[in-house]
């Protein structure tokens, strides 16, 4: 690459956040065709910086650098390449091309690894159009479950159908790509997506656990009916049900910190303006660094769901999509990352990651390791997201003398 590397780097984001489903905004989802011309460009990419590269049957994309003692074990590095809808260009993306930007810097130089490395594009991790995370890495893990393939999106479509078309053929779940035994462990670049680095004046800090989570959907049936003729003292409004449920969440959540809780979407059915709402689906998204605190939280809302149901004369119901347990990430490589980080800019603050990661998945297979990234005013899933440049080259230095010291 002829550019200076965060230039290059910078220049990669633009033109994947090019790469979208939705005109106007970038948006891309599970297998849809952005993410089909997005792997196929970032493998270019791969190739180009002499990785030998290849997709699996879940849509992951996979870039190979062998190392020079033959047999030697695996590090990986990745994120996902897949977004929310309306997204912002760092997200996912970041922690795919700064590693493959540093290998081909590398590569330059004429310095080889002893030990291999593999670059992991995710084909999902958002959870946006089946409404469950980590598609992509569970299949990359072996975690993917019978239950994962019935999921469906908002058109009827089974993630095994999807799967079934990626590959052309009965689509059979994944075993794991790697034996632990033969693997170093796993990194992932990260914009924080949260104010701390911004608030202590740093580029980037090392992760010491991200929080557990817990997703589901809450539907509340009530009885459509005409919105003039129908008595406010006979009604059964789904939607009224539902603003009280989320208004009792937020209330839940103020007072239980660092607990949060987070209503994203809700469907209104019949939907029209003159026609009392007879049935609304909302999800439910629910975290904390402690599961026990996450589930007693859970168990407490949906409780109260119960409660205001019956309390309105509707009944509702829970569908739990996604379920995972807080994961602390490995102290021996994240005190490798932290002393680097602390080297190149004094401070190295643990943070917790309220967010999830693959990393979450990642680490049933392998220990795992995270470094933070600054955002402008820590904001994230937004096309305002934005990592500067010049906090970009530290992250991009970190990563290279992380790989060196495993050299070494």
């Amino acid at each position: 690459m002829a550019r200076e590397p965060t230039q290059q780097l910078t220049r990669w984001l633009n033109e994947l956040a090019r790469i979208t489903d939705e005109p106007g905004k970038l948006t891309r989802t599970f297998l849809s065709p952005a993410m089909r011309r997005a792997n196929a460009r970032v493998g270019e990419w791969m190739r180009a910086a002499g990785l030998a590269v290849r997709e699996d049957s879940v849509g992951n994309l996979i870039g190979r650098l062998e190392g020079s003692r033959p047999g030697a074990k695996t590090l990986l590095l990745g994120s996902h390449l897949d977004t929310v809808r309306d997204a912002g260009r760092f997200d996912g993306a970041l922690g795919v091309l700064l590693p493959l930007v540093a290998l081909d810097m590398l590569r330059q130089q004429g310095r080889i690894l002893p030990y291999a490395v593999e670059v992991l594009g995710f084909s999902e991790e958002e959870g946006v159009r089946f409404s469950s995370a980590y598609l992509g890495s569970k299949g990359f893990t072996g975690t993917l479950r019978a239950a994962d393939l019935k999921l469906r999106d908002a058109d009827g479509i089974q993630v095994r159908d999807t799967l079934e078309t990626l590959n052309g053929e009965t689509f059979t779940l994944p075993r794991a790509a790697h034996r632990r035994s033969d693997l170093l462990g796993y990194l992932e670049v990260h914009i924080e997506q949260g104010p701390v680095l911004e608030a202590q004046d740093l580029a980037v800090s090392v992760v010491s656990a991200i929080a557990g989570q817990s997703r589901g959907r809450l539907t509340f049936y009530g009885q459509a009916g005409h919105a003039g003729t129908t008595p406010m003292g006979l009604r059964r409004d789904a939607l009224a049900g539902a603003a009280a449920f989320i208004s009792t969440v937020e209330g839940i959540a103020r007072t239980r910190p660092p607990l949060v809780a987070t209503v994203g979407t809700l469907a209104v059915s019949p939907g029209a303006p003159n026609v009392i709402p007879g049935e609304v689906t909302l999800s439910l998204d629910v975290r904390h660094p402690r599961d026990r605190a996450r589930r007693a939280a859970l168990s407490r809302m949906l409780g109260l769901a119960e409660w205001i149901a019956r309390r309105r004369g509707l009944r509702c119901t829970w569908e739990l999509t996604q379920d995972g347990n807080a994961v602390a990430c490995d102290p021996k490589l994240t005190r490798v990352l932290a002393e680097t980080v602390r080297k190149l800019q004094g401070r190295c603050p643990a943070l917790v990651s309220g967010a999830g990661h693959d990393a979450v998945v990642m680490s049933a297979l392998t220990p795992v390791a995270m470094l933070f990234v600054r955002c402008r005013a820590g904001r994230s899933h937004h096309p305002d997201e934005y990592a500067a440049p010049e906090d970009l080259r530290v992250a991009l230095r970190a990563t290279l003398t992380f790989l060196e010291r495993f050299a070494g």
